[in-house]
């Protein structure tokens, strides 16, 4: 009876949250027999109040995979996979979640199509609520827009090696080509459970996209916008349209590309793709700090983004006018040196200039950011002279994405236990073993600058403070990251370099 009772607890689940409807009801719970090697439905009343009243999956998964392993319907390690067949199984096809996503936006408005999206990704356990809640998370106030530090529990650390590899790494017949592929949709999984993933077809830029959200998420309803076709990243005067495109459809959500070189991109460069979401970023709250006047796009408000690395910021409700500077911007920098600041577009056929552009709309102005970098690498910066300097690799060694140049760090898993082992030194719960932290081997080594920097400003009065003062380090730390992906630094020279763009760019500074 164990697994009749476990049918009909998923069954009223997926009536409350993944809508089932009673007409495909008879034929899910038959299936779910198959499924749970189970001859006939429960008989009687079942109790199922508990599943009716959950609003994550997570209890119903646990007992689906205890039961799996217990009665050998899976292999240990594929328990996993299995649940998320069962909740595949209990959702509506791809055909009716696209249909219901169009139907809601046409009726009730972009924001409640979203909701039905992300609400289904939520309910069927492919987006890991509970999971991303056990993220640490916490705020810096470095005075202005301030930083947003999440140590990310479940995203393993990549260093800029091995993300470059992925892109010149041979396609083969691997199917499906990437994890971005829409081809996971309905997929067993290989290296994640992909049966109960969900996404919605989108146009832009004339091309066939689709969006999902993203498993394990950054920031509040974080999307990823994939094209069809595995592609590589790129970043071109196609690339405005497809983004304005998007927030003229979802205009209650941002969007932004990674730049699509190594070092200074993201961490998947072979398959083009976007990230957006609801969450407004610390840079969106920065102001302008410097105004540019342009002829040739007299209705937009241009400027230098009072922000930590690079960014030329405008404004406009002219969508055409709005593009087609966001297209000159993108192809300028593509062949801008500034040798003063470090800035060299090409060396021989190598680029090395890339650009993350950023749009979302207040009302129906659209605000267009475009990040400015440049991987470059040189003998006192060997892993890239924009990128994470030395000092700041114990607590950020990846290549500082999108995400993170708006403003919201995602730390290793790591931290977690090496940050807490500091705080317990701090405030003296831990004994400070100097001789054993200068070993390589301990995993705290990498830490040992930050420990004696932290030990040199005084004990803290218990764990709290401890904590306090370290979560405090480690904001100054993003802080500095951010300041040494700038390529244009908030110098003399940085700001000459900046403004000699800007001239590029045939703008004049407003006076």
């Amino acid at each position: 009876m164990e697994e009749k009772l476990l049918i009909e607890k998923l069954l009223a689940y997926a009536r409350g949250h993944l809508c089932l409807v009673q007409t495909d009801e008879v034929y899910i719970r038959n299936v779910m027999l198959t499924f749970f090697h189970a001859d006939a439905p429960y008989v009687g009343a079942a109790d199922v109040a508990d599943a009716v009243k959950a609003d994550v999956p997570d209890a119903l998964t646990e007992e689906i995979k205890a039961y799996a392993l217990a009665k050998g319907l899976c292999v240990e390690g594929r328990e996993e996979y299995f649940a998320a067949d069962i909740f595949g199984l209990m959702m509506p096809r791809p055909s009716e979640v696209n249909f219901a996503f169009r139907e809601r936006l046409k009726k009730e408005g972009a924001q409640a199509a979203c909701d039905y999206l992300y609400g289904l990704s939520v309910k069927s356990g492919y987006v890991q609520k509970t999971a991303i809640a056990r993220n640490l998370k916490w705020e810096y106030d470095d005075g202005k827009s301030g930083l947003e530090i999440t140590v990310n529990l479940s995203k393993p650390e990549k260093n800029n090696k091995d993300v470059a590899k992925l892109l010149s790494a041979p396609k083969g017949n691997k199917y499906p080509a990437c994890a971005l592929c829409k081809e996971n949709e309905g997929f067993e999984g290989t290296s994640a459970p992909r049966r109960n993933l969900r996404t919605v077809r989108l146009t832009l830029g004339g091309e066939r996209w689709f969006m999902q959200y993203s498993p394990y998420a950054y920031y509040d309803e974080h999307c990823i916008v994939i094209n069809e076709r595995h592609v590589p990243m790129k970043v071109d005067e196609s690339t405005p349209d497809k983004l304005l495109d998007f927030v003229d459809l979802l205009p209650n959500y941002f969007i932004g590309s990674n730049a699509a070189l190594p070092i200074v991109g993201g961490s998947i460069l072979n398959h083009e793709h976007f990230q957006g979401g609801k969450h407004l970023m610390p840079m969106h709250r920065a102001k302008i700090r410097k105004e540019y006047q342009s002829r040739e796009f007299p209705n937009l408000r241009i400027g230098i983004l009072d922000w930590y690395n690079s960014v030329v910021q405008f404004e406009g409700t002219d969508r055409e006018e709005v593009s087609a500077f966001a297209r000159k911007i993108i192809g300028t920098w593509k062949t801008f040196d500034c040798p003063a600041c470090g800035i060299l577009s090409h060396t021989g056929q190598t680029v090395h200039n890339a650009c993350s552009p950023i749009v979302r709309k207040a009302g129906d102005t659209y605000v267009f950011s475009v990040i400015l970098r440049n991987n470059r690498t040189d003998e006192q910066y060997p892993e890239g002279i924009f990128h994470v300097h030395p000092e700041h690799l114990n607590i950020k060694s990846e290549g500082i994405g999108l995400i993170e140049a708006m403003g919201l760090f995602i730390l290793p898993p790591r931290l977690k236990l090496q940050l807490s082992a500091i705080e317990d030194i701090l405030c003296g719960e831990r004994a400070y073993d100097a001789a054993a932290i200068s070993d390589p081997a301990n995993d705290l080594y990498v830490h040992r600058h930050m420990i004696e920097e932290l030990l040199s400003e005084g004990r803290a009065e218990g764990k709290a403070e401890a904590q306090a003062r370290v979560r405090a380090y480690v904001g100054r730390v993003c802080a500095g990251i951010l300041d040494n992906t700038a390529v244009f630094k908030q110098d003399e020279v940085g700001q000459r370099g900046f403004d000699a763009f800007m001239t590029a760019l045939g703008l004049e500074e407003d006076t």
